[in-house]
């Protein structure tokens, strides 16, 4: 039995939050009806229709006749979760909120997913990715050369909204299960951004500076070699970087090399493009030296390493020929995840019986409220899925050694990555520490780690080890490659999956390749853990048992492109960026008005018509103007009446006329956002040593059962004593451990705030 069999979920959104957040749920069993207009989906014609809809039933319903709208309520009635992604209102003229819908049917989860944000101006936009992304300064955040927003061609925000939206609806179906009752859930596209884009802001710190398309750092960069080819050294770490140095001779000099940038850079640029690709990736990676070619996502997808990983599946489609799309993103040992069918058309809706509400019980204060999270992970994959947890309310420890978390610092986005979480300092090399952490196992229900192929076993932590202390525990563990193939063993970090995956040459388009500013596969694998857990404990109280739960960067790879990458005979190409790409056409991009940027995008004619009233300019025949490429000759008009006007009274006559357009701000902008604090994005907290902090509030919003952060940043093993007690253990036995150096306190300074 899956996670999520006998769950009936009915889906009225549509696009590419909603719908994949269902599939996510769909593929552990979950029973999905998809409700859609006379009219189909807005993306029925895309490839990733039928990757985000698989496994659903279809049905066409016309919800503004009162014929379809009673069918939806009758279809409500009989459902578990109910998903929409209406803009705000549209659901209360409907009768389908939350709060009339959970009145009539207190069981149900109502799941309501928004493009934007759930009030204020811009949430009543069209949905459009890029002008979400301008909305969050995320435009901005991208490395670029020149000073403009940048167009991301992947949709990174709404993919990880849907990863939220998973998490969400599984962690209300888990407090359903204690509790006897559903309740709305809110996951936005400003959540979405929170866990993909979102950042701490520490006050009394500078902001980082904007990066490059390369990347600015010399050991995590873009390097280009003598045949023209280009491959990504992701020497994040220094005893890797120093691997680097020494496989090309200059280990004797590392130390000068790694205090001066520029001139590592100018090196490393130079001694690369002496040989081919090929040459230098077989010597560095002989070394242990993580790096990784730049390719195409079409020949990733289609390619060996995928094929060995069990990631490409298959089915026949009666008009398309082949269809090839991405599996499930996660391997569940019990309760495993399949993808049974491409969607399937149905003429009449499935006979639900309504569902019986049992008697209500005394609910927990937050979702995930009582679960204990032992988490071993570092960096962003790992560490982020413990605070994603805990922002649902689940009791999460970070555990590091005294080396730390090698991620840790006073910076910014350590502060984003492990926020909500204590910490807990335990030497896993000694036995006595080995032995305390499996007697925390016992009371512990998850265990996360990101250690590379074979770690585990040598520690004695393995999933075998973990279960015979606890069979109820679920164990969750990420590496790079999968744990597979001759690639399982071997370190990685997520620009080396950009670069192989196709991220980076698709944000590239015709020029060189381009690395994403956001970690789109560590937030993603994050995300995919979170709500893998959160599958697996909704297993667990089904059958009482744990189990294993393995992922990886290279499965995230694919889902965060899975749009992209699902394929079949003469599918449509995909959008191709540039260097600092503006738009993918002239209608749909970033302009400059004279006081800041604006996103804008036509998608048809009378909006174009439109535009040219506005503006008081003759765009011509409306489908060549759709066609027009983003830097051709209407492009140039269009830049020069935008660059001629203010921002703000432009926008107000664009959105009085029917024209999506919204600013495109940057970072500072956005951290005095009205709108952004109108829909409660931020929130100021106290770091005890740092100070005044301003961070994402939370990824989700309940009803009924609030989630967010109860803990800040914890410094390295803060709470060893207090976590240690409140596990069981004796003050004999902890005192014992500290005298032996077995669990630890604070004693070191952590490097000055960046």
């Amino acid at each position: 039995m899956s996670a999520y069999a006998g769950v009936r979920i009915v889906d009225f959104s549509q696009g590419v939050a909603g719908p994949m957040a269902a599939m996510l749920l769909g593929d552990f069993a979950a029973e999905v009806v998809k409700v859609e207009p006379p009219e189909g989906d807005r993306r029925k014609d895309r490839p990733g229709y039928l990757a985000f809809n698989r496994n659903k039933q279809v049905l066409t319903l016309d919800l503004e006749t009162p014929a379809g709208l009673a069918a939806a309520r009758e279809l409500i009635a009989g459902a578990d979760v109910a998903i929409f992604d209406a803009a705000p209102g549209q659901l209360e003229a409907l009768g389908l909120d939350a709060a009339t819908l959970t009145a009539a049917h207190p069981a149900l989860i109502h799941a309501w997913m928004p493009p934007y944000g759930t009030t204020g101006r811009w949430s009543q936009l069209p949905p459009h990715h890029s002008l979400l992304t301008g909305l969050t300064a995320t435009a901005f955040k991208q490395g670029a050369y020149a000073d403009q927003p940048v167009h991301l061609v992947l949709p990174v925000l709404w993919y990880a909204q849907a990863v939220m939206g998973a998490s969400a609806i599984g962690a209300a179906l888990y407090e359903r299960g204690r509790s006897g009752r559903g309740q709305g859930v809110v996951v936005s596209g400003l959540h979405g951004t929170a866990e993909a884009s979102g950042a701490s802001r520490i006050q009394a710190a500078p902001p980082l500076p904007r990066g490059i398309p390369p990347g600015a750092n010399p050991r995590y960069r873009l390097y280009q070699c003598e045949d023209g080819q280009w491959f990504f050294l992701g020497t994040l770490f220094t005893n890797f970087y120093r691997k680097a140095f020494e496989t090309l001779g200059f280990g004797d000099a590392f130390e000068a090399f790694e205090i001066d940038m520029v001139a590592a850079r100018d090196l490393l640029m130079e001694i690369f493009a002496t040989r081919p690709r090929d040459e230098w990736l077989e010597l560095l990676q002989a070394n242990d030296v993580p790096c990784g070619p730049v390719g195409s996502r079409e020949a990733w997808f289609a390619g060996e390493v995928v094929r060995e990983g069990g990631m490409r599946l298959s089915f026949d489609h009666p008009e398309l020929g082949e269809v090839a799309m991405p599996a499930p993103p996660a391997r569940l040992s019990a309760t495993p995840a399949e993808v049974r069918a491409l969607p399937q058309r149905v003429a009449q809706p499935p006979a639900w019986s309504p569902r019986a509400l049992g008697p209500a019980k005394a609910g927990p204060t937050a979702p995930l409220a009582g679960v204990r999270v032992l988490n071993l992970g570092t960096v962003i994959a790992g560490a982020y899925a413990g605070t994603l947890l805990a922002n649902l309310g689940a009791e999460v420890v970070k555990i590091e050694s005294r080396d730390a978390d090698p991620f840790r610092s006073d910076g910014h986005q350590f502060l984003h990555y492990n926020r909500g979480v204590r910490g807990l300092g335990l030497d896993l090399k000694q036995p006595a520490a080995r032995a305390l952490f499996l007697d925390l196992v016992r009371d512990a229900d998850v265990v996360i780690d990101n250690y590379r192929l074979g770690v585990r076993a040598r520690l004695g932590i393995d999933y075998p080890a973990l279960r015979a202390a606890n069979p109820r525990i679920i164990s969750c563990s990420v590496n790079a490659y999968g744990d597979t193939g001759p690639r399982a063993a071997r370190p990685g970090f997520d620009p080396l999956l950009q670069s192989e995956g196709g991220m980076m040459a698709g944000q590239g388009g015709n020029d060189d390749p381009i690395l994403y500013t956001i970690a789109v596969n560590d937030v993603a694998t994050a995300g995919v853990v979170a709500a893998s857990v959160i599958a697996a404990l909704n297993a667990r109280d089904r059958t009482g048992e744990g189990q294993e739960i393995l992922t990886s960067l290279m499965a995230q790879s694919l889902l965060f492109q899975i749009g992209e990458v699902t394929t079949y005979p003469g599918r449509p190409p995909n959008d191709l960026g540039g260097l600092d790409c503006i738009g993918v056409s002239a209608l749909h991009r970033f302009y400059a008005c004279a006081d800041g940027w604006i996103g804008l995008v036509c998608e048809r004619p009378d909006e174009v018509r439109a535009l040219g009233r506005t503006l008081g300019l003759d765009l011509g025949d409306p489908a060549e103007a759709l066609a027009a490429p983003r830097d051709g000759d209407l492009a140039a008009a269009l830049d020069a009446a935008f660059l001629a006007r203010p921002r703000e009274p432009t926008l107000d006559a664009l959105l009085a006329a029917g024209v999506a357009a919204a600013p495109a701000i940057r970072g500072a902008e956005a951290l005095q956002s009205d709108w952004l604090w109108e829909n409660d994005f931020f929130q100021h907290w106290e770091h005890g040593r740092l100070g005044p902090v301003q961070g994402i509030r939370s990824f989700f919003d309940f009803s009924r059962t609030p989630s967010g952060y109860r803990h800040p940043t914890p410094e390295l093993g803060e709470h060893s004593r207090e976590l240690l007690a409140e596990f069981g253990i004796s003050p004999e036995r902890i005192e014992a451990l500290f005298a032996a150096g077995a669990v630890f306190e604070p004693e070191r300074t952590l490097t000055p705030a960046q």
